[in-house]
């Protein structure tokens, strides 16, 4: 099933003299939230552990006009983590947005998951979710201002099989969005989350036909959700139409999850 023509519901200034670091935002959910937040006047770093695709994406959005920059980080390095928010501050003087994006898959039933893969998935999507957070904090903190939101999934609000590692890691990502709330909130940050549930990616659309229509089954909405139904979440949350909402998972999934 077709999902609706997406359009730019925002004001073009919306954030306009902001600037926001957008993770894993090479492709997919990721570069749709960079290209949103450039859309509504945000200046925007872009990371990603591939300097070609990394590169490739910014050049786009530059040639679209936008004001944005690219650096190579992996987010399951701490040393990499702090370079990215110093040449962000280096590059723009401030950091207003964080979005904690990236992530990986090493699917596998629990029984055959080796201990390596599980490793890699909780040290990339929660560990390196908080590295990110933490970064942050200490120029938010300075500016008594900013917005921390976290992409986390409905895997992680109602498990699936084959994907131990993959929900474990996003749940935790949900438990951090809480407490990082509560510790932050009379510095004027606010923290939430985002949890998409199926949205159609270039990886996604190689699932099979038939597995596709059995989770259309499960969706209310009976269509799949698009990258940018994410990013326009992200905007709201970004902004300071949210400014009295922290500590939330908000679920992006066309009722999926009740």
């Amino acid at each position: 099933m077709e999902n609706p023509t997406e359009q730019n519901v925002f004001a073009e200034n919306l954030l306009s003299g902001k600037t926001a670091i957008v993770t894993g935002a090479s492709r997919g959910i990721g570069a749709a939230i960079a290209h949103r937040l450039c859309e509504v006047g945000a200046n925007v770093v872009i990371c990603s552990r591939s300097t070609e695709s990394i590169n490739q994406t910014a050049k786009a959005l530059k040639n679209d006009g936008y004001n944005t920059h690219a650096v190579v980080a992996d987010i399951s390095i701490k040393e990499d983590v702090e370079s990215l928010v110093e040449q962000t501050v280096e590059q723009f003087s401030q950091i207003d947005i964080l979005v904690n994006n990236a992530g990986i898959t090493r699917d596998m039933l629990l029984m055959r998951l080796k201990d390596e893969d599980w490793e890699a998935v909780l040290q990339t999507n929660l560990t390196g979710t908080m590295y990110c957070t933490r970064a942050v904090l200490r120029p938010m903190i300075r500016q008594k201002s900013g917005r921390i939101i976290n992409i986390s999934s409905v895997i992680g609000l109602m498990g699936n099989p084959g994907q131990a590692s993959y929900a474990a890691a996003k749940a935790g990502i949900i438990g951090l969005t809480k407490t990082t709330a509560k510790e932050v909130g009379t510095r004027g940050i606010t923290v939430n989350a985002i949890a998409p549930g199926f949205i159609t990616t270039d990886m996604t659309a190689k699932i099979p036909e038939e597995f596709q229509n059995k989770l259309l089954e499960l969706i209310p909405l009976q269509n799949f959700g698009t990258p940018d139904d994410v990013a326009d979440v992200v905007c709201f949350l970004a902004s300071d139409a949210a400014r009295y909402i922290t500590g939330q998972t908000i679920q992006v999934d066309g009722g999926m999850v009740m």
